[in-house]
């Protein structure tokens, strides 16, 4: 498409660039040629709209000119989204429906424009929505429920037996850990998707519960029980223990983990490798481990890089009181 074109599809106004200009791709703003769209979200990448190749450059509203003609838009991210879309398009699947090779229980229902691939399992009076993705080696346990266009990338598994264990010593012998049955299942709501290797643990009792538009990065972890809100966002390789409530909007980097029974409310954000011991209020920031308010955080951190000189001094003025007190016996 022109630029003229794409600008139009995107929200975008061209600024120093002829609108006839082809444009057939979006391409980084190191690796595009003539012809690629690039996009600049990140002010630190600021410096490579002088170098980049790129016919044109989706920028924010307010960015500055240089010599490659720019999209403008409020929300270049989103625009950038929009170019990918209308450019490069999703993945084609090579099939429609449910793949001979994957096994889908008779008690179970899948929606209308469902795809199954290879290797997926779907056990007993399952169900499955509309216009859902099952990626190979999926697995949906026994009375799980997905919503309408779940995305679920290889290797998910979701209703597996929750971790719950009563730890006792029968008469005559040693302390064990006894299974509990879980009883309950697994819910994923509407629009959720989930990378590659999650696993969502079933409820003991009820349902653990996947909230509506929530997307998952690789390998996220969710115990028994807990209950994720609307639209959150979890990076690679978040855990989660049981009985959990998690707020909408919520925003955990990569590797955070939460210990089980708190309430985490609506809008969170929670630093990479975090551990939440504690509840948090709706808009906190937090970070570390234990995970405590950014403000906090940059504070205590700041000590932490001292410590050596504070220790030093410390040791310094024990030698002085140690010298002044010998003076004061004598």
């Amino acid at each position: 498409m022109t630029l003229n074109e794409l600008a139009e599809a995107i929200g975008a106004e061209v600024v120093g660039g002829r609108g006839d200009t082809a444009i057939d791709s979006v391409a980084t703003l190191e690796e595009a040629r003539e012809g690629q769209v690039s996009f600049l979200s990140n002010a630190r990448y600021a410096r490579l709209l002088e170098t980049t190749k790129a016919s044109a450059v989706i920028v924010a509203r307010n960015a500055r000119g240089g010599p490659v003609p720019l999209l403008k838009t409020a929300d270049p991210y989103y625009a950038f989204r929009q170019a990918m879309v209308k450019l490069h398009g999703f993945r084609r699947h090579p099939h429609q429906g449910i793949h001979p090779a994957a096994h889908v229980d008779p008690t179970a229902t899948v929606g209308e424009g469902t795809v199954i691939y290879p290797g997926v399992y779907v056990g007993p009076r399952a169900k499955i929505g509309r216009d859902c993705v099952l990626y190979p080696n999926v697995v949906v346990y026994d009375d799980c429920v997905l919503g309408d266009r779940v995305t679920l990338h290889a290797n998910c598994s979701i209703g597996h037996d929750g971790f719950g264990y009563a730890t006792h010593k029968l008469p005559g012998e040693e302390v064990r850990h006894h299974k509990i049955p879980q009883a309950g299942n697994a819910v994923i709501e509407d629009d959720v998707e989930l990378g590659a290797g999650c696993a969502v643990d079933r409820a003991t009792l009820g349902s653990t519960v996947i909230g509506r538009g929530t997307k998952f990065s690789n390998l996220v972890a969710i115990g028994h029980g807990t209950r994720v809100g609307r639209h959150g966002l979890f990076v690679a390789m978040v855990g989660l223990a049981g009985s959990i409530k998690v707020g909408d909007y919520v925003t955990l980097a990569g590797q955070v983990g939460m210990a089980g029974h708190l309430e985490i409310g609506d809008r969170v954000t929670v630093g990479a490798q975090s551990g939440v011991m504690n509840d948090a209020p709706a808009g906190t920031t937090l970070v570390g481990t234990p995970a405590m308010p950014a403000g906090q955080a940059r504070r205590v951190y700041t000590v932490f890089q001292q410590l050596p000189e504070l220790l030093d001094r410390i040791r310094k003025l024990e030698q002085r009181v140690e010298e002044l007190g010998g003076k004061k016996e004598g």
